[in-house]
């Protein structure tokens, strides 16, 4: 019988015998696990990484429920649109006068004849701000060009309707507008005209 040749093994190259060694390695590197007898390389920088970005996912969607936590929440109202509004004394107001109130967003308006009106001071357009024109004698809007006269009539279009009004009273001779309501109307009439 035959046997065949006995097969040496083959001889290592350097780089292969090294890398069974226990030799210091690249930094982060550590010798052989003694129960696995596998190499674990610790990655300090990657595990740092992984925490950052867990951290800031986290800051994300905290701030994201925040915002839609504030959207989703009924706003609460301030205390001028909670309440009447004070304008003042009736002898205050000059017959034919406007007079704007910004943090009310109305113009009281005191015609001719003694009567008020609180205008909304929003074109029923598009919402602009539509401010008064004393020289002319009208609401006149920037946007679209729509005119309004002293009662809030639609003298030039394109808005659709005139100006919203909001109640007046006179109690004690101290005007008081209730900015709550808002009322929508299709023509002026004289109903909407509060006399002292």
């Amino acid at each position: 019988m035959v046997r065949p040749p006995a097969v040496e093994p083959a001889a290592a190259s350097p780089s292969e015998d090294l890398a069974g060694r226990d030799r210091p390695g690249p930094a982060g590197a550590q010798g052989p696990d003694p129960r696995t007898g596998s190499r674990q390389v610790r990655e300090p920088r990657r595990r740092f990484v992984v925490r950052l970005w867990a951290l800031l996912g986290v800051a994300v969607a905290g701030e994201l429920a925040w915002i839609t936590g504030a959207f989703l929440r009924p706003r609460s109202r301030d205390a001028s649109s909670a309440s009447l509004f004070v304008a003042g004394p009736v002898d205050r107001f000059d017959p034919g006068s406007v007079t704007a109130f910004p943090s009310g967003r109305f113009y009281l308006v005191r015609l001719k004849d003694g009567g008020f009106m609180a205008l909304h001071r929003e074109c029923t357009h598009l919402g602009c701000t539509v401010p008064w024109d004393g020289a002319q004698g009208r609401f006149a809007c920037p946007c679209h060009a729509s005119a309004f006269d002293i009662t809030g009539q639609v003298l030039t279009p394109p808005a659709p309707r005139p100006l919203d009004v909001h109640p007046v009273r006179i109690e004690n001779g101290v005007i008081k507008v209730d900015t709550r309501q808002r009322l929508q109307r299709e023509t002026f009439d004289a109903s909407q005209v509060t006399v002292s």
